[in-house]
């Protein structure tokens, strides 16, 4: 339950927080260079726009943009261990299609930490910097992202501390509110608490790790995928324009420019590049009951922006509303979208359902539905040869070896909130 301190100060925030976005040329873009080969800023830090070549045996040849950002990003969060609360801030980024959300207590790459914007000074700094304990690090988006990882950390802290007007303390109890709210919880937080979760005392997994390990060894050596930069361009599937850059057959996303003028930020206005989806994109799981331990159906997957194969949900997207026309997706992940995600008819226990924010620092107005269905024991489900039932404890094992990847990783993260340390 969420009491009214927290929505007299949520509500405050809000209006305090102003922040203004006007969509622009990206090559009018202030501080940043637009050439031929890449788009970055004139410091050379932050991040860049490169051009990537994909030739896979399984998934086909394709090319597109991709964001490069080699530093390695802090998401951390303070939990006071007497008070066992969660310190969380009110924070605007630009792509938020709601502007505020609630992001970790400190959420920054190292360009931003060491000011390098010559903005402001970040709040709890202290407390992350040269920890090498108490931190996962995690990849990011793996079709958006070239090898890109942050640190996720989540501080326990013995002694109070003072904390500024847009900080707030949260509770479990009201961790499990929010994260059925809209928009709320930012995707940086839910990445924290997801790679915190604690494991069940009783777990008897379908399949032991050993037959799951020789199996992803088996379908990494059957998975032959090889990335090469290239200028964009040469970008064959895309138009390379000086406003924007955009898919031959408007699929998947687009690259425009925006400017920003915000009034609660480090730096009060500035321009940059910024990825933008489609409409909606999707995230499902299915969860069926083996030996009395709930296990997730889990598919192989080998994305050109990781550097190893993961395990991913049951189903994603990033183009819900034309899912069926989509030649990325197999014939199964169609099948469970019609006849077990999207389907009214099919009475199914649906164990979470909710629409969340891709992170609005890089991503503009993009959404996800994210779905968790629980099938009955006497439901059966033929999986293809890709597909594999991992337990819960199994999947935090996967989780801290860095083998879930990150869309699946927030999913286990929304329906197991009330399981963080």
């Amino acid at each position: 339950m969420l009491n009214k301190n927290f929505q007299t100060w949520f509500d405050l925030q809000k209006a305090n927080n102003k922040i203004i976005i006007k969509i622009i040329k990206l090559k009018n873009l202030n501080g940043w260079y637009y050439t031929k080969d890449k788009i970055y800023h004139k410091s050379k830090k932050f991040f860049k726009i490169i051009g990537i070549d994909v030739k896979s045996n399984i998934d086909g040849n394709w090319d597109q943009p991709i964001i490069v950002q080699n530093e390695v990003g802090i998401l951390g969060i303070i939990k006071d261990k007497f008070k066992k609360k969660y310190l969380l801030q009110a924070k605007v980024e630009p792509g938020n299609i709601n502007k505020l959300q609630l992001s970790p207590t400190i959420q920054a790459t190292r360009s931003n930490y060491e000011r390098v914007h010559g903005g402001k000074k970040i709040p709890f700094l202290k407390f992350f910097i040269g920890k090498k304990k108490n931190f996962v690090s995690q990849p990011e988006q793996g079709y958006r992202y070239l090898f890109k990882s942050n640190n996720n950390l989540l501080i326990v802290i013995t002694k109070p501390i003072k904390v500024m007007k847009n900080f707030y303390w949260f509770s479990k109890e009201e961790l499990k509110t929010l994260i059925k709210k809209r928009n709320i919880l930012s995707m940086d937080t839910i990445s924290v608490f997801s790679s915190f979760i604690l494991k069940n005392k009783v777990d008897l997994p379908f399949q032991k790790i050993k037959k799951i390990n020789e199996w992803l060894k088996n379908k990494d050596m059957d998975y032959n995928l090889k990335v090469r930069i290239k200028p964009l361009i040469d970008l064959k599937d895309w138009k390379v324009k000086p406003t924007s850059i955009t898919h031959n057959k408007n699929k998947h996303f687009s690259v425009i420019g925006i400017n920003i003028n915000a009034n609660q930020r480090e730096v009060e206005e500035w321009d940059q590049p910024i990825i933008k989806g489609k409409k909606m994109g999707f995230t499902g799981f299915i969860i069926k009951e083996f030996n009395k331990t709930n296990h997730y159906l889990c598919r192989y997957s080998n994305k050109p922006g990781l550097k190893k194969s993961t395990l991913s949900c049951s189903v994603n997207t990033s183009d819900l509303k034309n899912y069926k026309e989509n030649d990325t997706l197999i014939n199964f992940q169609k099948k469970i979208l019609k006849n077990f995600f999207l389907n009214k008819k099919y009475k199914l226990k649906k164990i979470y359902d909710n629409i969340l924010s891709d992170e609005g620092g890089r991503f503009y107005n993009c959404q996800i539905r994210y779905i968790v269905l629980k099938l009955n024991n006497n439901t059966a489900i033929k999986i293809p040869k890709n597909y594999i039932w991992i337990s819960h404890n199994q999947m935090i094992d996967f989780i801290k070896r860095k083998k879930i990847d990150i869309e699946a990783r927030l999913l286990f993260g929304c329906i197991n909130i009330d399981k963080i340390k």
